[in-house]
């Protein structure tokens, strides 16, 4: 009977040891996921309906699949065009904001895909997978793919670009996403930036 009790209480143990190690895989906990996701934790225990163990099993799992993710290197020719193309896109926002907006949510998609993550055939996967890497700045990608689809105002576009340009540029210079970092064009090592959007620069609004 004491033989039984002692196996019992080494396969409890072995199991709680495997839970804790499993929760340090997905993230190091909710804190350790807070600080990691930013505020994709927040949308994610929204979209949850405020339900936190879900959001972060939603999370962890997310870790699981992608945390081991290698962002790859840019060449400067192919940084080089990304930004060119941005500011190219930019431009066309003037006269055909929905055009500009759907070019610079394929951009971006490319972009990111250069960088290593899921192509966006699978677009929710290579959300999920950039979320992990940039948590700070994935929403505004969201925001501007959901643009390109929709029938969205002009006002509507514009913020959506603006939204999506920081992750823009944390994937063209090859940034960690920092929460404390300002939203204005970083240059690359070459000296380029993208220049911000602005209202003046869409078709009839006003200065």
């Amino acid at each position: 009977m004491f033989t039984v009790v002692i196996i019992a209480v080494i396969v409890i143990s072995v199991a709680c040891l495997l839970y804790l190690g499993r929760g340090r895989m997905r993230g190091g906990g909710g804190r350790g996921l807070r600080r990691r996701f930013g505020p994709e934790y927040a949308r994610t225990v929204a979209h949850h309906g405020g339900d936190t163990k879900a959001a972060e099993q939603e999370l962890g799992e997310r870790v699981e699949r992608h945390g081991s993710l290698t962002q790859r290197p840019l060449s400067p020719e192919v940084r080089e065009h990304y930004v060119t193309q941005w500011a190219i896109v930019q431009e066309q926002f003037v006269e055909s904001p929905q055009q500009a907006v759907t070019e610079a949510d394929a951009l971006l998609a490319g972009l990111a895909r250069d960088r290593g993550f899921p192509d966006s055939e699978q677009f929710e996967d290579q959300i999920a997978a950039l979320s992990i890497h940039h948590g700070h700045y994935v929403q505004g990608y969201r925001g501007m793919h959901a643009a390109a689809r929709d029938q969205s105002g002009t006002e509507e576009m514009r913020e959506a670009m603006v939204e999506a340009r920081s992750l823009f540029e944390a994937l063209v210079t090859e940034q960690p996403a920092d929460p404390g970092r300002s939203h204005r064009p970083s240059p690359d090592d070459q000296g380029h930036a993208p220049w911000p959007l602005t209202r003046r620069h869409a078709k009839g609004s006003s200065t």
